[in-house]
């Protein structure tokens, strides 16, 4: 098509598939933590305390406090590339970069920090995507998970004049695609360990029971993801709930806690996976890597794996290559 005289250029039309992520601070450092952890938190879907009473704990106390401590944790984790979330989003868009097409841009964002949803939605629509599939890498749906996720890209939206169209990827906690790439995954990190594991431990982050007792189906998406592994596998695994914050009832039990009492019930030998997380990241690498560990040993136990996440790993991309040509039926880029 030939454009009128002095008409601004027009992009080729393209579809865009942006991963998201929960996010992660910009450097291993404690200011860089606390301008991460002061977004997070504030978020309402996040900590459901009216802003009111939360406010003055979060910045009186909060933030004045945890950055640091955080700081040293992060940097046990963080690569030479970056924070491992980060890192991990970004291999996995490089490696779906391609495969649905020339006509398909895929790229990805952090709900918190850095690159923005904000940033990469519009260089998405500058570069000439005007049906865009935001994709919230969480298997199973939780409000402050994919729901914060789509509000944060709904609220870009709401400033755009021209808008793209938008689909959404639904959670995913009991397709039999993923069910089958964490059953590959995890065997093939099982064969590779020098030792049997007498208990394989599943453990989820953790959300305050309040959620649950309010409609939020995150639990049951994770005590199903559970169960169809665990039949897939064909041996029983244990679940847990990590990451417990504040003085509310977190869901239990506790993944720590469990730990802690395996020794004691004659389980000395002990795997754990994290099949909520779609890449490994703090939670994960700290927590349960390092953590985990130390308590695990510290409580009377010989030998510890932690089995890591689907990453950018061949089923990992694989089952995200799946998923997202899915979502995409339908819309093609013809002009």
């Amino acid at each position: 098509m030939t454009l009128p005289e002095g008409h601004p250029a027009i992009p080729a039309r393209k579809l865009g598939v942006l991963l998201i992520n929960l996010g992660t601070p910009d450097a291993a450092d404690a200011p860089s933590v606390k301008r991460y952890l002061a977004e997070f938190l504030s978020d309402r879907r996040v900590v459901e305390i009216p802003p009111i009473v939360w406010q003055p704990i979060l910045r009186g106390i909060i933030l004045n406090t945890r950055p640091k401590k955080s700081a040293h944790a992060y940097a046990q984790v963080w690569r030479a590339d970056g924070s491992p979330l980060a890192a991990f989003t970004r291999l996995q868009a490089a490696a779906l970069q391609g495969a649905f097409g020339v006509g398909v841009m895929v790229d990805w964002a952090m709900r918190y920090g850095n690159p923005s949803i904000a940033d990469r939605l519009a260089a998405m629509k500058a570069a000439g995507c005007d049906r865009i599939l935001l994709a919230p890498l969480y298997p199973q749906y939780c409000g402050a998970t994919t729901a914060t996720a789509n509000d944060k890209a709904f609220a870009v939206l709401a400033g755009m004049r021209w808008q793209p169209a938008i689909r959404t990827l639904p959670p995913y906690h009991d397709d039999p695609a993923y069910i089958g790439a964490l059953k590959t995954s995890v065997e093939a990190s099982l064969a590779a360990l020098d030792f049997e594991p007498e208990t394989i431990l599943a453990s989820f982050h953790g959300m305050p029971q309040r959620t649950l007792e309010l409609g939020d189906p995150y639990h049951c998406h994770c005590r199903k993801t559970a169960r169809l592994l665990s039949e897939a596998m064909g041996r029983e695994l244990l679940v847990a709930f990590q990451s417990r914050f504040g003085r509310a009832k977190w869901l239990e039990p506790a993944t720590d806690k469990v730990l802690e009492s395996l020794p004691g019930k004659g389980v000395k030998r002990v795997a754990i996976v994290a099949p909520g997380f779609s890449a490994d990241c703090l939670e994960t690498l700290e927590e349960l890597a390092i953590r985990g560990r130390e308590s695990f040993v510290a409580a009377g136990g010989t030998h510890f794996a932690y089995l890591p996440c689907l990453n950018d790993s061949a089923p990992g991309i694989a089952l995200l290559r799946l998923l997202i040509a899915r979502e995409l039926e339908g819309w093609n880029v013809t002009p």
